[in-house]
C-alpha cells in the first residue's frame, strides 16, 4: 500500500471495524514515517507499520540498455527520467524511531532485518513479522527471530515480497505456501494474496492461517489515498501481470501500455524506481492509465467502491457464513447434521 493508498485515515477505519490497519512507511522518509504514526494514534491504537528492507545496488551498466529505452517515454510525456540511484529508505532511522516510539506491529518486506534488529524491537515491545514468499525465506526469518511470518503468494498485486531479486523459478501461490510453510516452518501466517471476499478468507483460515491480509480490496474505499488514474484501472477485466518495467523488482499490476511495451526491463531497485518516477508522475497527472503502474491482485476486479469499515463488516460476516456452509457439508466423521 505505499506510494499514496496508506492513509492514517485507512488504518484507523480498519482497526475500529476489528482488523489491524497498517501503514506503509515505504517511500517515506523517517520524519513522514513519525508524523504519520502521530496521526494515526490520533485516531486508533491498533496498527502496524511495514518497512522496506534494503536490497543490493543494482550494477549502471546492465540498467543502461533500459534507461535508454526510457527516453522515449519520456519524450511521450514531455519530461526526463530520473537519476537511477540506490537509496535504503532510510531503513536504519526508521528502525530507530520505531525502537524509540514503539507501534502494535512492525512488518518486512524485501528481506529480513538482523536477528539484533528484530530483538531491539522486540524489547521495545512490538511484534516482529516478516513477508515471505517460500519456505526457505520462512526459515531464515524464523532463525531471526520473527513472530509471524506473513506467506505472500504470486497472486498478490504489487510488489513481490521476496528476499533479493525475485521472479526467476516457479513462484508459489497462496495456498501452497501455506501448507509448505505450515508443514516445514511451524509459525503463525498472515495469508497474503488474490484474498478479495469473505469465502477467501475463511478458505486460508481454513488452510492454517492465523489471519489474513489483504491490500487491493481496499484501493477504492474512501479513505485510501489512491490516485484517481489508479482507481479509474481497477475493477475491469483487464488481467494483471508480473513486471519489472516500472521498479526493476517484481510486481504484479494491471495490464497496460508501459507494462506491455517493457517487457525486457532488468532487475535494479530501488534504481529503476526513480527512473520512472518522473514518467509516472507526468502520466498521472495527464489523466493516463497507460503510463502509471497499476498496482493490483489477481481479483481486483472484485474490489468495491464501499467504506473501509463496511469492508470489513462484509468480509467478517461472509468468511463465517462461508465457514458454517463448509462445515454443513464436511461434518467431522461420524456426526451427521440434520
Amino acid at each position: 500500500m505505499g506510494g499514496g493508498p496508506s492513509t492514517p485515515r485507512l488504518a484507523a477505519e480498519v482497526a475500529g471495524a476489528g482488523g489491524l490497519g497498517f501503514l506503509a512507511a515505504g517511500y517515506r522518509s523517517a520524519e513522514q514515517m513519525s508524523e504519520e504514526i502521530a496521526a494515526t494514534r490520533e485516531l486508533t491504537d491498533g496498527f502496524g507499520v511495514n518497512l522496506f528492507v534494503p536490497g543490493p545496488r543494482a550494477e549502471r551498466e546492465a540498467l543502461e540498455p533500459y534507461l535508454r529505452e526510457l527516453e522515449a517515454e519520456a519524450g511521450r510525456y514531455g519530461t526526463r527520467i530520473g537519476e537511477p540511484r540506490w537509496s535504503d529508505d532510510e531503513f536504519e532511522a526508521k528502525l530507530e524511531s520505531l525502537v524509540r516510539d514503539p507501534v502494535p506491529v512492525v512488518s518486512f518486506t524485501f528481506g529480513c532485518p538482523t536477528g539484533d534488529a528484530i530483538e531491539e524491537l522486540k524489547r521495545a515491545g512490538s511484534e516482529c513479522w516478516v513477508t515471505v514468499t517460500d519456505p526457505e525465506e520462512g526459515r531464515v526469518a524464523k532463525d531471526a527471530g520473527a513472530e509471524a511470518l506473513i506467506a505472500q503468494g504470486f497472486e498478490a498485486g504489487a510488489h513481490q515480497g521476496s528476499f533479493g531479486e525475485a521472479g526467476e523459478g516457479d513462484p508459489l501461490g497462496l495456498l501452497s505456501l501455506l501448507q509448505l510453510l505450515g508443514a516445514e516452518v511451524g509459525m503463525p501466517l498472515v495469508a497474503s494474496g488474490g484474498i478479495a471476499t469473505g469465502a477467501a478468507v475463511a478458505a486460508v483460515l481454513a488452510a492454517g492461517a492465523a489471519a489474513a491480509q489483504l491490500g487491493t480490496a481496499f484501493l477504492l474505499c474512501p479513505e485510501a489515498g489512491t490516485s484517481d488514474v489508479h482507481r479509474q484501472g481497477l475493477g475491469g477485466a483487464r488481467p494483471t501481470r508480473l513486471t519489472r518495467a516500472f521498479t526493476g523488482r517484481p510486481a504484479r499490476g494491471v495490464v497496460n501500455r508501459f507494462l506491455a511495451d517493457h517487457p525486457g526491463a532488468p532487475a535494479g531497485y530501488p534504481e529503476i524506481h526513480y527512473a520512472t518516477a518522473p514518467l509516472r508522475a507526468a502520466a498521472r497527472a495527464a489523466g493516463d492509465p497507460d503510463g502509471v503502474n497499476l498496482w493490483a491482485g489477481q481479483t481486483h476486479r472484485l474490489a468495491r467502491r464501499e467504506p473501509a469499515a463496511e469492508l470489513v463488516a462484509r468480509l467478517d460476516a461472509e468468511a463465517r457464513v462461508a465457514l458454517a456452509t463448509a462445515s454443513r457439508r464436511h461434518p467431522p466423521a461420524g456426526r451427521t447434521d440434520s
